[in-house]
């Protein structure tokens, strides 16, 4: 790979691919959700903590200590769920959303990166043979990973075969007598 970097020709001795992680294997899948899931949890985390320092500011300035007492129940149930359920809601509803998924042909591993709690990236190491597609379709998993669920969105493989090996589709369906029976 040769590429000018001002008129002067610039030779890489890399033979990877940019899409390889040395760690991690190849890059066959990448969620086009990334910064829209960072950007919300981020968002909502920034909202909770200006919340929480702003209460005593408003407590202290609207008066609300001589209100009556189920005024101030439904002021702080407001403020509650603002604060503390809306992230915790979005972290439930994002947390197996993966953001990159890399694949490591020689030992038939898959390893999905997601945030957590933290914003921080997760990986998570799984076998081919760890994957489980529900039975029922649900609106976060697209398959399970032991028993953390994932979601991807199938479109987004580069290559379909990739996506064909990680649910399995690849393998012959071979029945056996007494499966055909049940």
């Amino acid at each position: 790979q040769v590429t000018s970097f001002q008129g002067v020709a610039v030779r890489s001795l890399s033979t990877s691919s940019p899409h390889d992680h040395p760690e991690h294997g190849r890059l066959v899948y990448k969620g086009n959700l990334a910064k829209t899931v960072l950007g919300v949890k981020f968002f909502s985390y920034s909202t909770s903590v200006f919340n929480l320092f702003m209460m005593p500011y408003i407590m202290l300035k609207s008066g609300i200590g001589v209100e009556s007492l189920l005024v101030q129940a439904a002021f702080y149930g407001l403020i509650g769920v603002f604060t503390f359920v809306t992230p915790v809601t979005l972290h439930i509803l994002t947390k197996g959303y993966v953001i990159r998924l890399y694949y490591k042909d020689e030992v038939d591993t898959y390893t999905a990166i997601t945030y957590n709690a933290v914003l921080a990236e997760k990986a998570t190491v799984f076998h081919q043979k760890d994957v489980k597609i529900p039975d029922i379709t649900k609106m976060f998993t697209t398959f399970y990973a032991k028993t953390k669920s994932m979601l991807v969105n199938p479109t987004l493989f580069p290559n379909p075969q990739d996506y064909n090996h990680l649910m399995g589709y690849d393998k012959s369906s071979i029945f056996k007598f007494e499966e055909l029976e049940e």
